[in-house]
């Protein structure tokens, strides 16, 4: 798919399409996890070309014992309707042997983190990404996700959280047969479980752990004493939350106890549902199903004011010869030594072109004077549906 950028040119982008909202809570819970990012090529934007070997030398980062290069890959994928098509949250599409050569070459170019969810398809995702990860597998790390009910053997949903040790367990075998592989490197609790205390969770974890499973474990959108409660019986690898120059909550709480504690983080949706990355118009309408539709950020009147930070996004990408969503990957990665963003996408070109943000620099003054520019604009709006948002932040039960 050719996807050009809207900030500039409103006439001549049609959005993607995604998941089906219709105030259907479970749904719209699993599709905030790991948010697959539309393109971010830009009419008036340079686009560095990727080196054909790779980007340029960069540091690695570490989640718990992994050590993963600076930006991953979300594979969050569903089936479409016909034979071997692969949709991502909006609708952008590809074919499934596109999907396994996309992600193919992100190893090539040396992505390491590799991140997927069992409600993604559901099983879908995870079924595609072992299937192209065989003959590399031993190169990448590989995080999935447990914690919503899904029914084993269909993946249909079942409503709510599951947390139970006795269901994590089933839920990890079989995602082990659907990855091909013998151990999960990054394990998250997909939401936190208002029903199951964590103690218990972490408990289970440790338990896999030993016996070679799960390597690591974190948590998705957790509430801060549930991390610490979390971290204190099994030690907490990463926190994937919400995080980028559209959403920047984490950086009051959240991650001053990562950098506490000595945990990872992972932002989902880095490139703020393809807003950061130039996909997003002032008048852009979404369609019924397109999942944006529900977020009261993008809704018009809140929109009219938010793309002020699109056009800073894109300013800033012009200054410095890159797309706005290498800018906007470029500077999250500069906020913490240990933040891995994990963008997603259906398109191999944008695919490298996130992997080349890792090599985008900035001076001193230059993020003082970008972080400045940031701060004056105000976002309008909630940054998710409320029963989506109602899931965040929950603090697991006390464990009597």
């Amino acid at each position: 798919m050719n996807q050009r950028s809207d900030v500039p040119n409103t006439q001549r982008r049609q959005l993607l399409m995604g998941a089906a909202v219709a105030g259907i809570a479970p749904l719209l819970l699993s599709a905030c996890g790991g948010k697959p990012e539309a393109g971010q090529a830009s009419t008036n934007t340079p686009t560095p070309a990727t080196p054909a070997a790779g980007p340029a030398p960069v540091g690695r980062r570490r989640l718990g014992s992994l050590e993963v290069f600076p930006i991953g890959l979300g594979v969050q994928w569903n089936p479409g309707r016909g034979d071997g098509v692969v949709n991502d949250l909006y609708a952008s599409s590809t074919d499934r042997a596109a999907g396994i050569a996309l992600i193919r070459r992100a190893v090539d170019l040396g992505v390491t983190l590799f991140d997927t969810a069992e409600v993604y398809g559901p099983f879908f995702s995870e079924e595609i990404l072992g299937e192209a990860l065989q003959g590399v597998r031993d190169k990448v790390k590989i995080a999935t996700k447990f914690g919503f009910d899904l029914d084993p053997g269909t993946g249909a949903r079942r409503g709510g959280t599951n947390s139970r040790p006795e269901h994590i367990r089933q839920v990890v075998d079989a995602q082990l047969k659907r990855l091909r592989t013998d151990r999960i490197d990054l394990l998250y609790q997909h939401r936190v479980d208002a029903n199951v205390p964590i103690e218990d969770v972490a408990g289970t974890m440790k338990e896999l752990a030993a016996q070679g499973k799960v390597l690591n474990y974190g948590l998705s959108e957790p509430g801060l004493q549930t991390i610490r409660r979390a971290h204190a019986v099994h030690p907490v690898a990463a926190i994937q939350n919400e995080f980028s120059m559209l959403w920047r909550g984490a950086e009051a709480e959240v991650l001053p106890l990562c950098e506490e504690l000595g945990i990872g983080f992972v932002p989902w949706s880095p490139l703020g549902m393809g807003f950061l990355a130039g996909m997003v118009a002032a008048r852009t309408s979404f369609g019924e199903g397109d999942f944006r539709a529900a977020v009261p950020r993008f809704a018009p009147d809140a929109l009219a004011k938010n793309i002020a930070l699109a056009r800073l996004v894109q300013a800033w990408g012009l200054r410095k010869n890159v797309t706005p969503g290498q800018l906007a990957l470029a500077w999250l990665t500069t906020v913490k030594p240990f933040i891995v963003p994990i963008p997603g996408t259906t398109n191999i070109v944008h695919m490298q072109q996130n992997v080349a943000a890792a090599a985008v620099s900035f001076t001193d003054e230059e993020l003082k004077e970008l972080r400045g520019e940031l701060e004056a604009i105000q976002i309008e709006g909630d940054r998710l549906p409320k029963p989506v948002l109602d899931a965040t932040g929950v603090e697991s039960p006390v464990k009597s």
